[in-house]
């Protein structure tokens, strides 16, 4: 492609004023668009933005969430996220979502540059500090052979794993990268696909499939 359209997400002006500075610097890249929350994003990321730069945390929204939004609009828009956290549950929580690479904040300008025109390109391209984690995870969630409860949906799978660790919603949210929100509908989702009456129950019968481990 001759000029790479890109929409700078990030809820911090300063790291997004500068980011979108940076790349406007460089030759074929052009920023078209920036946003500081979810519903920005959900309005300002149209037919112009080919790339987007996601952080994973957009104040009381979840930039996961956002991703996975974006690209079940858009199939085609290549999401690269650019965030503090290098964690497996973040990094293997936003390639599920749809991005297509994951940097941390501490990358230099020129891995940005790179990741930027890799996914534009339709490659995939992880940060060096997270990718052998991040392959590790996934190849672990591959492996897996049991599977309780068929009738949730992966990620209500992992609420409800979370749920028999003892964990309140803050922080199952904050582990996920998830809305408060959106947990509280998960759990909710949970309990009625399993006749489950209460969150203690809900501990239990999961505890007693083998979920809840360390």
């Amino acid at each position: 492609m001759s000029e790479i359209r890109v929409a700078v997400v990030d809820d911090h002006p300063v790291f997004r004023l500068g980011m979108a500075g940076l790349l406007d610097s460089l030759p074929g890249i052009n920023v078209v668009a920036q946003a500081e929350s979810a519903a920005e994003a959900m309005e300002r990321v149209d037919d112009r933005v080919d790339v987007v730069l996601m952080d994973l945390h957009l104040g009381d929204d979840s930039g996961i969430e956002t991703t996975r939004d974006l690209v079940r609009r858009r199939p085609e828009l290549a999401v690269l996220v650019v965030t503090m956290d290098e964690d497996d549950e973040s990094v293997v929580a936003a390639i599920r979502a749809g991005a297509r690479g994951y940097l941390l904040k501490s990358s230099s300008p020129e891995q940005v540059e790179r990741g930027i025109r890799a996914v534009a390109e339709g490659e995939a391209i992880l940060g060096p500090q997270v990718a052998a984690r991040a392959m590790a995870s996934l190849m672990a969630g591959r492996t897996a052979v049991r599977l309780p409860f068929p009738e949730l949906s992966d990620r209500e799978r992992e609420v409800l794993d979370l749920l028999a660790r003892g964990y309140d919603n803050a922080t199952i949210a904050r582990r996920m990268v998830l809305s408060p929100k959106t947990v509280r509908n998960h759990v909710s989702n949970v309990l009625t696909k399993l006749g489950i009456p209460d969150r203690a129950t809900a501990m239990i019968r999961a505890r007693e499939e083998g979920l809840g481990g360390d």
